[in-house]
This record gives structure tokens, C-alpha cells and sequence, in this order.
């Protein structure tokens, strides 16, 4: 068996779908992956193939052992890729995840070790995200999405759906990146967020504010800060 490009891509689409959402399914690879459906499924009949990923009954894609292996590497690569652009090369942090998209098949178990001896394993990449780390994993550690918060809360971001870069450059533009506290000011009839950071005011609608996770803030804290 040999492992393409595509392949490796596919496979790591279906374990991010899977930590993110909860399961992945056909729609949500041709979405992230930007194909059609008829690729996705001619690329999951070769993945079944393979014996690298399996599609139940009800369209759930699962991996196999030898899939998740390789999406487990993959995984590590994009981060440390992100991580060393942002971090050594000073990359905008919306700019990194497409580089490491292109750069992650290239790298060689020696180049890997090296990113791992000069940035760590552990970490979080400049969107906040950790390897392998699942919406209900944040959950457990008392994360939410944005969108949940309630009025008068002041939350603090801890990480970001990275997939989308004009999403990414927007959220810059209204200054939200992690590490960012912002006061939410009320929910508004049209599925919008009120919010001020930084001194000022801005509105989110919930399809983006639902890819930003966040951990609330003592209420003493809010009391403190004037936002």
C-alpha cells in the first residue's frame, strides 16, 4: 500500500472531524477538504481498501488502527510545523495552518525529531489548540463554545476552529486570538453576540462564535476588569 498526499489528508480530515464534531461524515470531509461528494466517496471505498478507515451503517466514518496511526503523525507534524512558524519564524498566527497543510507530507522522522527538540511536544499551537485533543475533552475541562456564554459573563478565549483562514483573519481584525478576555453583552434576536474587548464593541454571529472555545472568568474578575 502507498500512502499519497491524498490519502494522508483524507485521514486526518476524518480524525479532526471525529475530535471536533464528535463523528465524522461524508459532508463534513467534502466541506473541509473542498471536494465534491462523489471524491469523498470513491476516496473512502480506497481507504476501505486499505484497510485504513471504515463507513457505517448510518455514514459514520471511523479509522482503523493503522488509519489512526497515520493521522496520529500527521497530526503532530501540522502542530509542530504551526508552532515553529509562529513561534521561531514570528508567522501571523492566521497565516499557519495552510502553510503546515502544504509542509506536513514532507517531513522526515528526522526533521520531526528536530521540531520536537526545538519547539516540545506538549504545547498549544498558536490557535490554542493541543494535539488530539477532543470538543469533549475540552468540555471536561470546563471549556465551552463562545456562543454558550451568557450575558455578563467575562470569558477568556483558550482556542479556535483552524480550518477556515478568512474566518481566522476575521476574527483578527475584530481582535480575537487566544488569551483574549471578552465581556459578552447581551444575545441578540438576529443569532448575534454583543461583546467588547479591548475597550471596544463588536458582534459575532453564531456560526463563528460557535468555533471559538472559551473558559469562563471569576465573577470577581469581571468586576475588576473594565471592559
Amino acid at each position: 500500500m502507498r500512502l499519497t498526499v491524498s490519502k494522508e489528508d483524507y485521514l486526518k480530515a476524518i480524525a479532526e472531524a471525529e475530535a471536533e464534531e464528535g463523528a465524522a461524515i461524508a459532508a463534513t470531509i467534502a466541506r473541509w477538504l473542498d471536494v465534491s461528494p462523489p471524491a469523498v466517496a470513491l476516496a473512502l471505498r480506497r481507504l476501505h481498501r486499505d484497510k485504513l478507515a471504515q463507513v457505517d451503517r448510518k455514514g459514520r466514518i471511523t479509522l482503523t488502527a493503522a488509519g489512526r496511526k497515520v493521522s496520529d503523525k500527521l497530526r503532530l507534524r501540522h502542530h509542530l510545523i504551526e508552532r515553529f512558524l509562529f513561534e521561531i519564524l514570528g508567522m501571523e498566527w492566521y497565516k499557519v495552518h495552510d502553510e503546515a497543510e502544504r509542509l506536513e507530507h514532507s517531513v522526515s522522522e528526522d526533521l520531526e525529531q528536530k521540531l520536537i527538540e526545538k519547539v516540545g511536544r506538549e504545547g498549544s499551537c498558536p490557535h490554542g489548540n493541543q494535539v488530539n485533543k477532543s470538543a469533549s475533552a475540552r468540555r471536561r475541562l470546563g471549556l465551552e463554545p463562545l456562543w454558550e456564554a451568557l450575558p455578563g459573563e467575562l470569558v477568556r478565549v483558550d482556542s479556535m476552529h483552524e480550518r477556515d483562514r478568512k474566518l481566522l483573519e476575521y476574527f483578527d481584525g475584530l481582535g480575537i486570538r487566544p488569551g483574549v478576555q471578552i465581556k459578552v453583552l447581551g444575545r441578540n434576536y438576529d443569532s448575534t453576540l454583543s461583546l467588547r474587548l479591548d475597550g471596544k464593541a463588536a458582534t459575532l454571529g453564531e456560526a463563528a462564535a460557535a468555533k471559538i472555545w472559551v473558559s469562563r472568568l471569576p465573577a470577581r474578575a469581571a468586576r475588576r476588569r473594565s471592559l
